[in-house]
């Protein structure tokens, strides 16, 4: 578990990606450094407005919340409400397009990656998993 905590630290390799190890392992590390877990199940996604509160309820989105694409964006570039050293957005059961459509999938895909870079100009690693 410690070479998973050290790549989860590192700045450089955080990123969207399909997650390689054991779920379990992955919570572990994250408690272990201070980062923020967010747990989205997909599993029920058909469409944006479903995959967006799958997400905000995952990232305990506060009440301004607007259930657009514009909030979700700026949710995940805000996050004082879950101040840590690093994040960890998974999302589960949602196949490649993420339970989206595939315009929708893009979309979704594009805020996520934004928000990887965001984090990365403030010197905090996100970092986006899918399983």
């Amino acid at each position: 578990m410690n070479v998973l905590c050290t790549r989860l630290r590192d700045l450089n390799e955080a990123g969207a990606y399909r997650l390689n190890c054991p779920l379990d392992e992955l919570r572990a590390a994250a408690a272990q450094i201070g980062f923020a877990l967010f747990d989205a199940d997909l599993a029920s996604v058909r469409n944006k407005g479903e995959f967006i509160s799958a997400v905000a309820q995952a990232i305990h989105a506060p009440d301004w919340f607007g259930n657009n694409w514009d909030a979700l964006a700026d949710a995940l570039g805000d996050l004082s409400w879950q101040a840590a050293t690093g994040y960890v957005l998974l999302l589960r059961n949602g196949g490649e397009v993420l339970g989206l459509p595939a315009a929708d999938c893009g979309i979704a895909t594009k805020i996520l990656a934004d928000t990887v870079s965001f984090w990365k100009s403030q010197g905090i690693p996100f970092w986006v998993f899918r399983c």
